[in-house]
């Protein structure tokens, strides 16, 4: 399974045939620290089930952290999995 991070779009992507799973990010600035929220996961009816949103939730934080940003969760998935 392959995650794919789109910063112009400020996404990470999972895609399958016609499928496609994202989480949602902005960036932004606080107290003068680079930041990043992130703010809204969807994975299909039809890939449910599978771990997508964790390798999505996985993929974001580890490029936030290697980016060495402030990680807030507006989504209650991320939020979770911090």
């Amino acid at each position: 399974m392959q995650v794919e991070h789109r910063p112009q779009q400020c996404c990470f992507l999972y895609q399958t045939g016609l499928a496609e799973a994202r989480l949602d990010y902005r960036l932004l600035q606080i107290n003068g620290h680079h930041a990043v929220d992130f703010y809204h996961t969807f994975v299909p009816p039809e890939l449910r089930g599978h771990g997508i949103a964790a390798l999505l939730t996985q993929a974001a934080l580890a490029w936030a952290r290697q980016q060495q940003l402030q990680i807030h969760a507006s989504c209650s998935y991320v939020a979770r999995a911090l």
